[in-house]
């Protein structure tokens, strides 16, 4: 038994994850979708479009129909599914109410995506109690102040508490007492830590190891000759033994970004400008919301054969203008694109402030531009599209799941 000492220093991690969150947010807005499938897809008109699924509602998932799946197969599965487009504006306005009944009870809280976060609540433990305490109040006031339902892993690391979280959903609430992290997680597949995606499964499926007990249990040296000090770093994790810190930020500390499926593809080259215009703006409009500027742009390109390619490029100092990124991401677009049919165009974002651990003389002025505040103020009271560029009217494209926002 852990010595009272030991106790004290226990570290005491949440992952909260809403529950189908678009689809949830759906659903309570609008009751007669309630108990009834809801996929959130690119085709209003039936699910038959290009994009791919970004949430579906649990009633939906009984059916098969799951996250990332194209929306051509969901329909087929889910025929009498209710398709909606996505209102990313909507669902950004609600994370960012449930972010603020987490920081409520710690200021250390993660947000790793539009709809989880995790919270270290260790120096909590006095005022508020211990980790299944504070989690259940959190699912509470989450609810009575959303409408909405979360699930949430207690742990003493951040992967325990993640796979916890995805243990009893929905609502559900699960936590893994110190010491019994390793056999929580054994019988649970090796896929289920982070790291391991399919390559790697079949890599470690030709070791004999199936589960994350297999992983835990076999000869290290065995596995530093197949897989290197990869191979060691995966072994820590499947025996619980995670020490990554909860680092405090805005959502999406590491990316922001919004990428757009044309439902046909496209060779219109004005088409294409006037999707990055609007994609930069719409980029440049979620930079502003959490205070960053991003010295590090990247575009995402696929063409009608599928073929993916990113290309980036990194400025001296950072943008937040839909006018700068645009520029840049054009200039990186007439690079790759050699005039066949396109498929998807995305914007992603990265290194918000400088590498540097030196302060800079001149620092940046971090104040958005007038035209840009006036941009933000109105998308705020009125909607994202309540004020369009001139150059983008008549040329607005339906939004599909591939708009929201990548945080």
């Amino acid at each position: 038994m852990p010595s009272p000492e030991s106790r004290r220093c226990t570290r005491s991690i949440l992952h909260v994850d809403m529950d189908a969150f678009f689809a949830a947010v759906e659903q309570r807005d609008k009751p007669a979708l309630r108990g009834k499938p809801v996929i959130i897809g690119a085709d209003p008109k039936g699910g038959r479009g290009r994009g791919v699924v970004s949430t579906a509602s649990y009633e939906a998932r009984r059916f098969g129909v799951g996250s990332a799946m194209p929306i051509s197969q969901a329909w087929r599965a889910c025929p009498q599914g209710v398709y909606l487009p996505p209102d990313v504006e909507r669902y950004a306005r609600e994370s960012e109410r449930v972010m603020d009944v987490l920081r409520r009870v710690t200021d250390l809280v993660e947000p790793v995506s539009i709809d989880e976060a995790f919270l270290d609540v260790t120096a909590s433990a006095r005022a508020l109690g211990p980790g299944d305490v504070v989690g259940r109040r959190l699912k509470e006031e989450i609810r009575s102040e959303t409408g909405l339902t979360a699930s949430v892993g207690v742990a003493t690391s951040k992967l325990v508490a993640k796979v916890a979280s995805d243990m009893r959903k929905p609502d559900g609430l699960v936590v893994v007492p110190e010491g019994e992290e390793a056999s929580f997680l054994a019988p649970l597949p090796v896929r289920r830590l982070w790291g391991v995606g399919p390559r790697m499964e079949e890599a470690l499926a030709k070791l004999g190891i199936a589960t994350v007990g297999d992983l835990a249990a076999v000869d290290p040296e065995r596995l530093d000759r197949r897989l290197g000090t990869h191979g060691h770093d995966l072994q820590l994790l499947a025996r619980g033994i995670d020490d990554r810190a909860v680092v405090a930020g805005a959502p999406g500390a590491k990316s922001i970004g919004q990428e757009h499926t044309f439902d046909h593809d496209t060779a219109d080259r004005e088409r294409l400008r006037a999707m990055l215009l609007s994609l930069a703006d719409g980029v440049a409009r979620r930079l502003r919301r959490h205070g960053l500027k991003a010295r590090t742009l990247t575009l995402k390109y696929r063409d009608e054969a599928f073929r993916t390619t990113t290309h980036a490029r990194t400025l001296a100092g950072g943008v937040d203008s839909g006018d700068d990124i645009f520029d840049v991401v054009l200039a990186l677009f007439a690079e790759v694109h050699r005039g066949r049919p396109v498929r998807l165009l995305g914007i992603y974002t990265s290194h918000f402030g400088s590498d540097s651990p030196q302060l800079e003389l001149f620092p940046e002025d971090h104040t958005p531009s007038p035209a840009d505040r006036l941009r933000d103020e109105v998308a705020r009271r009125f909607g994202p599209e309540s004020l369009t560029r001139a150059s983008l009217l008549g040329r607005r494209e339906r939004r599909n799941p591939s708009d929201r926002p990548e945080e």
